[in-house]
Protein backbone atom coordinates (compact mmCIF):
# COMPACT_ATOMS: atom_id res chain seq x y z
CA UNK A 1 0.00 0.00 0.00
CA UNK A 2 1.34 3.42 -0.93
CA UNK A 3 1.85 6.41 1.34
CA UNK A 4 -0.22 9.58 1.26
CA UNK A 5 2.93 11.71 1.20
CA UNK A 6 3.97 9.94 -2.03
CA UNK A 7 0.87 11.04 -3.96
CA UNK A 8 0.59 14.53 -2.46
CA UNK A 9 4.11 15.66 -3.32
CA UNK A 10 6.21 18.35 -1.62
CA UNK A 11 4.28 20.31 0.98
CA UNK A 12 0.97 18.78 -0.05
CA UNK A 13 0.65 16.68 3.08
CA UNK A 14 0.78 19.65 5.45
CA UNK A 15 -1.93 21.47 3.51
CA UNK A 16 -4.32 18.53 3.30
CA UNK A 17 -3.62 17.58 6.90
CA UNK A 18 -4.53 21.10 8.10
CA UNK A 19 -7.68 21.10 5.99
CA UNK A 20 -8.60 17.62 7.27
CA UNK A 21 -8.32 18.80 10.86
CA UNK A 22 -10.43 21.93 10.24
CA UNK A 23 -13.16 20.32 8.12
CA UNK A 24 -16.34 18.88 9.57
CA UNK A 25 -17.87 15.77 8.03
CA UNK A 26 -20.76 16.32 5.63
CA UNK A 27 -24.15 15.20 6.82
CA UNK A 28 -25.99 12.40 5.09
CA UNK A 29 -28.60 13.40 2.56
CA UNK A 30 -32.01 12.45 3.81
CA UNK A 31 -35.18 12.59 1.78
CA UNK A 32 -36.35 15.94 0.48
CA UNK A 33 -39.22 17.61 2.34
CA UNK A 34 -42.63 17.18 0.74
CA UNK A 35 -43.89 19.94 -1.53
CA UNK A 36 -43.81 21.27 -5.07
CA UNK A 37 -40.47 21.25 -6.89
CA UNK A 38 -39.32 22.60 -10.24
CA UNK A 39 -36.93 20.12 -11.82
CA UNK A 40 -35.06 19.20 -14.96
CA UNK A 41 -35.20 15.59 -15.98
CA UNK A 42 -31.58 14.45 -15.95
CA UNK A 43 -32.28 11.03 -17.47
CA UNK A 44 -34.80 8.32 -18.16
CA UNK A 45 -33.70 4.68 -18.14
CA UNK A 46 -35.30 1.27 -18.40
CA UNK A 47 -35.01 -0.71 -15.18
CA UNK A 48 -36.07 -3.83 -13.31
CA UNK A 49 -36.94 -3.55 -9.62
CA UNK A 50 -34.46 -5.15 -7.23
CA UNK A 51 -36.92 -7.31 -5.30
CA UNK A 52 -39.31 -8.70 -7.91
CA UNK A 53 -37.75 -7.75 -11.23
CA UNK A 54 -40.76 -5.59 -12.14
CA UNK A 55 -40.07 -3.77 -15.42
CA UNK A 56 -40.13 0.01 -15.30
CA UNK A 57 -38.76 3.31 -16.52
CA UNK A 58 -36.86 5.42 -13.99
CA UNK A 59 -36.84 9.21 -14.31
CA UNK A 60 -34.06 11.09 -12.56
CA UNK A 61 -35.09 14.62 -11.55
CA UNK A 62 -32.56 17.36 -10.69
CA UNK A 63 -34.02 20.09 -8.46
CA UNK A 64 -34.04 23.63 -9.88
CA UNK A 65 -36.28 25.17 -7.16
CA UNK A 66 -37.75 23.72 -4.00
CA UNK A 67 -41.00 24.44 -2.16
CA UNK A 68 -41.75 28.15 -1.85
CA UNK A 69 -39.08 29.07 -4.44
CA UNK A 70 -36.40 27.70 -2.06
CA UNK A 71 -32.93 27.24 -3.52
CA UNK A 72 -31.80 25.08 -0.58
CA UNK A 73 -32.18 21.87 -2.55
CA UNK A 74 -30.81 22.95 -5.93
CA UNK A 75 -29.04 20.11 -7.77
CA UNK A 76 -30.37 17.43 -5.41
CA UNK A 77 -31.67 14.38 -7.22
CA UNK A 78 -34.76 12.25 -6.75
CA UNK A 79 -36.26 9.45 -8.79
CA UNK A 80 -39.68 8.60 -10.14
CA UNK A 81 -40.45 5.00 -11.13
CA UNK A 82 -42.96 4.46 -13.92
CA UNK A 83 -43.92 0.77 -13.81
CA UNK A 84 -44.51 -1.14 -17.03
CA UNK A 85 -46.94 -3.80 -15.81
CA UNK A 86 -50.42 -4.55 -17.19
CA UNK A 87 -52.08 -2.92 -14.16
CA UNK A 88 -49.85 0.19 -14.32
CA UNK A 89 -49.86 0.73 -18.11
CA UNK A 90 -52.68 3.34 -18.11
CA UNK A 91 -50.72 5.53 -15.66
CA UNK A 92 -47.43 4.80 -17.44
CA UNK A 93 -48.87 5.88 -20.80
CA UNK A 94 -50.28 9.06 -19.20
CA UNK A 95 -46.95 10.03 -17.61
CA UNK A 96 -44.77 9.02 -20.56
CA UNK A 97 -47.00 10.93 -22.99
CA UNK A 98 -46.21 14.09 -20.99
CA UNK A 99 -42.58 13.51 -22.01
CA UNK A 100 -43.46 12.90 -25.65
CA UNK A 101 -43.02 9.12 -25.37
CA UNK A 102 -45.81 7.43 -27.32
CA UNK A 103 -44.25 4.06 -28.16
CA UNK A 104 -42.26 1.47 -26.23
CA UNK A 105 -39.37 1.78 -28.71
CA UNK A 106 -38.85 5.39 -27.59
CA UNK A 107 -37.98 4.13 -24.08
CA UNK A 108 -34.70 2.85 -25.50
CA UNK A 109 -33.72 6.34 -26.67
CA UNK A 110 -32.43 9.20 -24.48
CA UNK A 111 -34.93 11.87 -23.48
CA UNK A 112 -34.36 15.40 -24.81
CA UNK A 113 -32.18 17.55 -22.57
CA UNK A 114 -33.73 20.35 -20.53
CA UNK A 115 -37.24 19.00 -19.86
CA UNK A 116 -38.53 21.26 -17.04
CA UNK A 117 -41.22 19.82 -14.75
CA UNK A 118 -43.36 20.76 -11.78
CA UNK A 119 -43.36 17.77 -9.41
CA UNK A 120 -45.47 17.21 -6.32
CA UNK A 121 -43.19 15.27 -4.00
CA UNK A 122 -44.45 13.32 -0.98
CA UNK A 123 -42.61 11.73 1.92
CA UNK A 124 -43.44 8.04 2.42
CA UNK A 125 -42.49 5.55 5.10
CA UNK A 126 -41.46 1.98 4.28
CA UNK A 127 -42.43 -1.12 6.24
CA UNK A 128 -39.03 -0.97 7.93
CA UNK A 129 -39.64 2.64 9.06
CA UNK A 130 -37.28 4.21 6.51
CA UNK A 131 -38.44 7.43 4.86
CA UNK A 132 -38.24 8.03 1.12
CA UNK A 133 -39.56 10.43 -1.49
CA UNK A 134 -42.34 9.58 -3.89
CA UNK A 135 -43.39 11.71 -6.85
CA UNK A 136 -47.18 11.98 -6.63
CA UNK A 137 -47.53 13.69 -10.02
CA UNK A 138 -45.61 15.80 -12.47
CA UNK A 139 -46.38 18.19 -15.29
CA UNK A 140 -44.01 19.20 -18.06
CA UNK A 141 -43.61 22.99 -18.13
CA UNK A 142 -41.35 23.24 -21.16
CA UNK A 143 -37.91 22.52 -22.49
CA UNK A 144 -35.04 24.76 -21.45
CA UNK A 145 -31.93 25.21 -23.54
CA UNK A 146 -29.19 23.33 -21.67
CA UNK A 147 -26.25 25.39 -20.42
CA UNK A 148 -23.38 25.47 -22.88
CA UNK A 149 -20.47 23.18 -22.19
CA UNK A 150 -17.54 25.52 -21.43
CA UNK A 151 -15.17 23.01 -23.04
CA UNK A 152 -17.14 22.54 -26.26
CA UNK A 153 -15.67 23.95 -29.48
CA UNK A 154 -16.80 27.42 -30.47
CA UNK A 155 -19.76 27.23 -32.86
CA UNK A 156 -18.37 30.18 -34.82
CA UNK A 157 -15.34 28.10 -35.77
CA UNK A 158 -15.96 26.34 -39.07
CA UNK A 159 -13.97 23.64 -40.80
CA UNK A 160 -12.63 26.32 -43.14
CA UNK A 161 -10.85 27.97 -40.20
CA UNK A 162 -8.99 24.81 -39.24
CA UNK A 163 -5.31 24.38 -40.01
CA UNK A 164 -5.12 21.36 -42.30
CA UNK A 165 -1.43 21.71 -43.16
CA UNK A 166 -0.67 18.63 -41.06
CA UNK A 167 -1.04 15.55 -43.24
CA UNK A 168 -2.42 13.07 -40.76
CA UNK A 169 -0.85 9.65 -41.16
CA UNK A 170 1.96 10.78 -43.49
CA UNK A 171 5.14 9.04 -42.52
CA UNK A 172 3.43 6.31 -40.54
CA UNK A 173 4.01 2.72 -41.50
CA UNK A 174 1.19 0.45 -42.60
CA UNK A 175 1.41 -3.28 -43.19
CA UNK A 176 2.09 -2.61 -46.89
CA UNK A 177 4.86 -0.14 -46.02
CA UNK A 178 6.86 -2.57 -43.91
CA UNK A 179 10.48 -3.19 -44.92
CA UNK A 180 9.65 -6.85 -45.69
CA UNK A 181 6.84 -5.86 -48.08
CA UNK A 182 9.14 -3.44 -49.89
CA UNK A 183 12.00 -5.88 -50.03
CA UNK A 184 14.08 -3.72 -47.69
CA UNK A 185 17.70 -4.33 -46.87
CA UNK A 186 18.50 -6.98 -44.32
CA UNK A 187 21.13 -5.96 -41.86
Amino acid sequence: MGKLTDILGDGGFDDINNRWNLTGAAGDFGPLPPGEYITHIASGELESSRNRGTPGYKLTHRVVKGPGESLDYVDRLFWDDIWLTPAALPMAKRDLAKLGVTSLEQLEQPLPLGIRCRVQLALRKGDDGSEFNSAVRFDVLGIDTPEADPFAPDDAESDDDLDDSFEFGKGSKTDDDSDDAKGGDDV
